[in-house]
């Protein structure tokens, strides 16, 4: 028997939503695009060239990771 709770259905969107968000940034970015899964606030997206280098305890939290679509080689 499977149950699903309107908590996990939430949880399911406002990943999926993060995960769109970082995919939309990344195609304008030449930075990756990290999602993180906060305890407090759920799922974010953040430029890693916003942070510079991400220190260990936030590269554990990511979730999912958009590589930037913006390469600067000619």
């Amino acid at each position: 028997m499977q149950i699903i709770t309107n908590a996990i259905t939430a949880d399911n969107a406002a990943y999926f939503a993060a995960v769109t968000n970082a995919e939309r940034r990344a195609l304008h970015s030449y930075f990756d695009q990290h999602v993180v899964d906060d305890p407090e606030l759920g799922y974010l997206t953040i430029d890693e060239g916003d942070y510079g280098a991400l220190n260990q305890p936030m590269i554990d939290r990511v979730v999912y990771t958009a590589p930037g679509g913006i390469l600067d080689e000619f």
